[in-house]
């Protein structure tokens, strides 16, 4: 297992893309393929994608509400069952806790391709959470991120 990397990777900067999750893997911005939340309950999280796959996200030019990780139906993107704080929901906890930086990228629509891609948001820190009745019924982690102070935003 690598060792964990906290803040901006390489040259990259917000606003950079990425075509796959296979390309963040191998730039090393978010090191899972699948997972939405890079890190562990010991180091916290190095990084979080917004995959628009979690109905509960919210993300506006201020903060990000993200919903943590387990208990969705991957067919229907809607929650089936409660989250519980697995390793992955207490990275961010942990994340809070240190007040590490989180790298934010988000799945969106490119203008100039039409494609979907991974955009690279910036820093952000995690500043709260909660445990909450999502739009589906269930009960969902959700934490409070909002960017990272003297983050070279694009």
């Amino acid at each position: 297992m690598s060792v964990p990397h906290f803040g901006h990777v390489g040259s990259y900067l917000p606003g950079d893309a990425f075509r796959s999750r296979l390309e963040l893997r191998l730039s090393g911005m978010h090191r899972p393929v699948r997972a939405g939340i890079a890190g562990s309950q010991h180091t916290g999280a190095e990084s979080i994608v917004l995959s628009q796959v979690y109905e509960d996200d919210v993300f506006t030019e201020d903060e990000i509400i993200y919903t943590g990780q387990g208990g969705r139906d991957p067919k229907t993107g809607h929650q089936t069952t409660d989250q519980t704080l697995n390793d992955r929901n207490l990275a961010l906890l942990k994340s809070q806790e240190t007040g590490r930086p989180v790298r934010v990228l988000r799945k969106v629509l490119d203008e100039e391709s039409q494609e979907l891609v991974f955009r690279y948001e910036g820093l952000y820190r995690v500043v709260g959470h909660a445990f909450e009745t999502g739009k589906s019924g269930f009960g969902v982690w959700k934490f409070r991120l909002r960017p990272a102070p003297n983050d070279r935003r694009a």
